[in-house]
């Protein structure tokens, strides 16, 4: 799967936050998107994720048949995590992952059980999200997205709210579940990106 960007820019009012962005994200690459604050990190992950539409040129996804996919049919193949993403808080930890994964398939080596194992929040499963700490709730996040079975993985800041045991963690994730699929981290923190062998610096298209 490749993700290819064509004159890709966005502008919010008058003021162009990156202009002309051509690039292409090969399949099982993990590429880092860097920039100062408010350099267009986050959303250019997602206009990428078809969460947001670019104000000028395109961004095409293609399967392994190197066939384009419809915009509308972007999200089967993309898991996304953001410290800004809503969770449904009145949901028990074992509800949303049962809600989450009826309609994003579960990597086909893991059950519901062993994802909440995998989180550490077992003895929390039961209780509201709404009552978890932003860390657990961080994990969560990372959760629904690194054990989607999809090709594309889009991470913005995953390690946000994460204390050194949850950063541990991640990473752990990563280097066991991340490897064969097209893996964009949004992030200035080498902690969060320090497998990426590809950068994407925004400053660049100014």
């Amino acid at each position: 799967m490749t993700i290819t960007l064509e004159q890709l820019s966005k502008r919010f009012q008058r003021h162009w936050i990156f202009r002309d962005i051509n690039y292409t994200f090969q399949n099982a690459g993990a590429y880092a998107l860097l920039g100062a604050n408010g350099s267009g990190k986050s959303t250019l992950l997602r206009i990428i994720a078809g969460m947001q539409s670019p104000s000028k040129g395109k961004m095409t996804l293609r399967n392994k048949d190197a066939q384009p996919v419809e915009p509308t049919e972007v999200f089967k193949h993309v898991s996304f995590c953001a410290p800004s993403q809503e969770l449904v808080e009145e949901f028990t930890l074992r509800e949303f992952l049962d809600f989450h994964f009826s309609f994003k398939p579960l990597l086909p080596t893991l059950s519901v059980e062993q994802v909440i194992a995998l989180t550490g929040l077992g003895p929390a499963a039961d209780r509201h999200i709404g009552d978890y700490s932003s860390g657990m709730r961080q994990r969560v996040k990372l959760a629904q997205a690194i054990f989607s079975d999809t090709p594309v993985l889009l991470l913005d800041e995953p390690c946000t709210n994460l204390d050194e045991q949850g950063v541990e963690q991640y990473r752990n994730w990563m280097e066991q579940y991340g490897k064969g699929r097209l893996v964009i981290v949004a992030s200035n923190d080498v902690r969060e990106h320090y497998f990426c062998t590809e950068q994407l610096r925004l400053q660049d298209y100014k």
